[in-house]
């Protein structure tokens, strides 16, 4: 079941989901969902209209393509993102993944819809041996697990 959707409700007639570039990328290309201005020295959300399901134990970690640095000057604001699995039934926002860019230029920088602008690699990861999660679900987005 891991793989990846799109929002509802969002014209993706000219677009396609993240795929891998060639056989032994580990990166999935997320898309510009549509046109976006940044302006310098702000975090700019970049819709992305995918969600991503994987299995328990996995999520999805989110890098920078490394052309944003090197032509724009953007980086990823958090550094690296973390998509836990249980986000894509998140009631706030249906799971939409979108990329916070932070801009070190000093100009507006345009990013155009269909553009690559950040990875997604699925990636499993271990517990400790005591580990007792807390039990309640996920009721919000960027930085509300609750």
């Amino acid at each position: 079941m891991r793989r990846f959707e799109w929002i509802d409700g969002i014209d993706v007639s000219d677009l396609e989901l993240p795929v891998r570039q060639t056989p032994d990328s580990a990166g999935y290309d997320l898309c510009a969902l549509h046109d976006v201005t940044l302006a310098p020295a702000r975090v700019t959300l970049v819709p992305t209209g995918v969600r991503a399901r994987m299995r328990a134990g996995e999520f999805l970690a989110l890098y920078a393509r490394s052309s944003l640095a090197i032509r724009y000057g953007l980086f990823l604001a958090n550094g690296v993102g973390v998509i836990d699995a249980d986000y894509a039934d998140n009631p706030s926002n249906h799971g939409h993944i979108m990329i916070p860019l932070l801009h070190f230029g000093e100009k507006d920088i345009r990013i155009a819809r269909k553009e690559r602008i950040a990875q997604g690699v699925f990636t499993a990861f271990l517990l400790t041996d005591d580990d007792s999660p807390k039990t309640q679900k996920r009721v919000g987005g960027f930085g509300s697990t609750l």
